[in-house]
């Protein structure tokens, strides 16, 4: 497995914790931490995520497939 496929798992498992906390600071009413911190840092990471993606492309390291069917 590629450092490039290790590096987008880790950021889309912090996709999903930083959307779960969101979630749960949403849910408790609590408004001494802004809700928005948490969704914020969700789409850095997606972003990151997307870059990555273009990069590797663009550089050759990964293919995407020709045929969408």
């Amino acid at each position: 497995m590629s450092l490039l496929k290790i590096i987008i798992t880790f950021l889309f498992v912090f996709v999903f914790v930083s959307l779960f906390q969101a979630l749960r600071l949403m849910q408790k009413g609590d408004v001494s931490q802004p809700m928005t911190k948490f969704l914020g840092r969700r789409l850095l990471f997606c972003v990151a995520i997307f870059m990555l993606m273009l990069l590797a492309i663009s550089f050759g390291l990964i293919t995407p497939n020709p045929r969408p069917y």
